[in-house]
């Protein structure tokens, strides 16, 4: 009796986020199409997943532009192993997750290999390089885009493209039930404080946050904060700035976020995914954004949209505020914080919007859905 070869998928995560969310897609590959035979970069989840990780991606992960120069000699390392790989194996599919400058390089050797290439989570081409977008229909064979707003954008350019669902509401995030949108107690107010992931970004916005927090619990003595400290930052960093701004009634929270922002009437959250989970638990939030003086000049030059905060994207309007740069700072926060908790009417509408645009994320069942295009893309 002969044996079947099984279906062989290269996939090509190249930060944590897309580890994550590739680990996640080789359990529903693996439910829907069985046994496979799954290789390539990624980190610790695709491996326990399952995946032949022959590439780590912290060799090439890379924040900054230093970072980039001082990585380039791995990333030209792996990018080298990978055509290799493709090469020697064929593979019935390519996926693609994210990490766009890279995986779009590897998606042009892919199809001039003639093998099928998807591409998961779609780089940012509605803010920033949008002709991007014609190496992507030549390189490409399927979107399988997060954010409802790509779907158009992709389909006016005539590339195969399928909304998903945002990974998000897989997670326990998504499980988490909708709080009410009646108005908090104004004398006790229960105020998140989420500095971000990143050690710069928490050194640079948590001093203004607690400065902020100060104001208002001189307002508001019984106010209660809670601060978030992400896996990846090092608690005694927040201690110590803590010391130097103490507050009363103030916790530092562990907790995933999915768990902290339902206990939390408002949260003054840094820039970035957590705003779409702040949508998910329907907790009002305002946006921060601080980048050094050229950064900020170059996405002022660069960068082509209205809003920062994805939550805003995605309603097409600004339902949270965005307090960036200079505005970002401790009696701007204290004062907007204010405004919204004790204004019920406007602190509900909030409450709405964000329900909105938990709707517009779709139901769970992303990977599932990114599954069925990677088995159309292997018939």
């Amino acid at each position: 009796m002969t044996s079947i070869t099984p279906k062989s998928i290269v996939m090509v995560a190249g930060e944590a986020s897309g580890d994550l969310h590739g680990s996640h897609l080789i359990h529903a590959l693996r439910e829907q199409l069985g046994s496979l035979f799954i290789c390539g970069m990624g980190g610790k989840a695709m491996r326990a997943a399952g995946a032949k990780i022959l590439i780590d991606a912290d060799q090439v992960a890379v924040v900054g532009i230093t970072e980039v120069i001082a990585k380039a000699a791995q990333v030209f390392k792996a990018m080298t192993q990978l055509k290799r790989l493709l090469a020697g194996l064929r593979p019935d599919l390519l996926i693609l997750i994210d990490f766009p400058d890279f995986n779009l390089h590897l998606a042009a050797v892919a199809k001039k290999m003639g093998i099928p290439v998807l591409y998961y989570i779609s780089p940012q081409l509605w803010a920033w390089r949008s002709g991007r977008v014609k190496k992507i229909k030549k390189r490409v064979d399927h979107m399988a885009v997060i954010l409802p707003f790509e779907k158009p954008f992709y389909e006016l350019h005539d590339v195969p493209c399928t909304f998903v669902g945002h990974p998000l509401m897989d997670s326990c995030t998504g499980r988490v039930p909708v709080r009410s949108a009646a108005p908090p107690n104004i004398d006790a107010p229960v105020i998140g404080l989420l500095p971000g992931s990143r050690a710069s970004e928490v050194n640079t916005l948590l001093v203004n946050m607690l400065k902020a927090a100060q104001n208002l619990q001189a307002r508001i003595p019984s106010a209660r904060f809670l601060i978030s400290c992400a896996p990846s930052i090092d608690g005694a960093i927040i201690h110590a700035l803590l010391e130097n701004h103490p507050l009363n009634h103030v916790d530092i929270s562990h907790e995933p976020v999915s768990a902290l922002f339902p206990k939390c009437d408002l949260a003054v959250v840094a820039s970035g995914t957590v705003t779409l989970e702040a949508a998910i638990c329907g907790t009002p939030v305002i946006v921060t954004y601080v980048v050094s003086p050229l950064s900020y000049w170059l996405g002022r030059a660069l960068i082509k949209v209205d809003h920062i905060g994805l939550v805003n994207l995605i309603a097409q309007n600004r339902i949270v505020p965005e307090l960036i740069q200079k505005d970002a700072n401790p009696q701007m926060i204290s004062d907007t914080a204010l405004a919204m908790i004790s204004d019920p009417e406007k602190y509900a509408a909030v409450c709405t919007n964000l329900a909105i645009v938990r709707e517009r994320l779709g139901l769970a069942g992303a990977s599932a859905n990114v599954a069925r295009i990677a088995a159309a893309l292997m018939k």
